[in-house]
């Protein structure tokens, strides 16, 4: 059994969903303990909770402390299995997160999944829907993870009220990431909606961005996409179309920002993304550091990130809790960007 401190680095609910995760890959037990210990309400909260309850049905677990407040919890992984379940975070908490801890653990799985989750779907402190399903889960196709999603509705903070389904095809095997070469880009993709608003604001938003972009010598294609839901909200989500790099940026609406700055302020801080000339975003790279790990045994995986957030130091620390320890990532600073290589053990 491998025991893990989760209150070491970052020390929130990534250490917890991940660690869960890959004791569902490695086929592994694991003790979290001191649960988000360092934060203001420490302990399990619902859309940690959700997480855990779909992997645990996944792989058949049993558990210790599995329950919204706890700050401990075992979890010894069974055997995988397919199938479809439904599950509501039943607040706004994000649908994405809970994706990506259970997408983690099902490149263990030899039959389909689906997911149906209710929640929230563009929230604080979490990549958005489009984010996921436009710069994550495409790199995530590259490699061998084969997903299919549907939105079926938009959830914001404090409702949530929002609806997704993914569905999730057993991997062969991970291919490693090669992103090892900035190529420069010139275009542009994005996506703004605008929920329960006015549709000025997405068209005040959108001109806002593009404004950005064509001033840096960019083509920008960016769509508005208005809907109703249970809770209200907006935002504007922008990422590269260049082969070879994954880069996005998400800025959501707040009460007393006006749409100009948030489209502004979305598009100047992909464009400072791309100076550095890096192949993956900061955010993404922590998304990517297990799967190096995963890929084909003996294969390297590398790409170029403009900074080793505190984020991904705690991830990569983890990730060698469930390998004996080793120092798996070589980490080099070149330039305005670091290289970071990783040599692949298997599923």
């Amino acid at each position: 059994m491998i025991s893990i401190d989760g209150s070491y680095g970052e020390g929130g609910g990534q250490i917890l969903r991940t660690a869960i995760a890959l004791s569902a890959v490695t086929n592994t037990p694991v003790e979290i303990k001191n649960i988000r210990a360092n934060r203001p309400n420490p302990g399990i909260k619902a859309q940690h909770y959700t997480a855990l309850r779909i992997v645990k049905e996944l792989c058949n677990a049993e558990t210790e402390g599995l329950e919204i407040g706890s700050h401990r919890v075992f979890f010894n992984p069974g055997e995988f299995r397919g199938g479809s379940y439904k599950f509501d975070i039943g607040t706004a908490g994000s649908i994405v997160l809970v994706c990506q801890a259970c997408l983690l653990a099902a490149v263990r799985t030899t039959k389909p999944i689906t997911l149906y989750l209710k929640g929230g779907t563009d929230v604080k402190w979490s990549p958005s829907w489009d984010y996921f399903t436009h710069v994550f889960l495409p790199l995530l196709r590259r490699i061998g993870v084969e997903v299919e999603t549907r939105l079926i509705r938009r959830g914001y903070y404090p409702e949530g009220g929002g609806e997704a389904e993914i569905r999730i095809q057993p991997v062969d095997k991970l291919k490693p990431i090669k992103l090892e070469d900035f190529r420069e880009c010139r275009k542009v993709e994005g996506i703004i909606h605008v929920t329960n608003l006015p549709e000025h604001i997405g068209r005040r938003m959108k001109h806002s961005a593009v404004k950005v972009f064509v001033n840096k010598g960019m083509d920008a294609r960016i769509n508005v996409e208005t809907g109703s839901s249970r809770s209200t909200g907006t935002g504007i989500t922008v990422w590269t179309t260049c082969e070879g790099i994954h880069l996005g940026k998400t800025m959501l609406g707040e009460k007393g920002v006006p749409a100009e700055e948030v489209g502004r302020r979305a598009a100047e801080e992909l464009i400072s993304e791309l100076s550095a000339k890096p192949t993956v975003d900061v955010n993404l790279f922590d998304q990517l550091i297990p799967y190096m790990v995963l890929a084909n045994g003996g294969e390297k995986s590398v790409c170029r990130v403009r900074e080793i957030s505190k984020h991904a130091d705690t991830c990569m620390w983890l990730v060698s809790k469930f390998f004996d320890g080793e120092d798996l990532f070589k980490v080099e600073k070149t330039g305005e960007t670091y290289r970071v290589e990783a040599v692949g053990r298997g599923l």
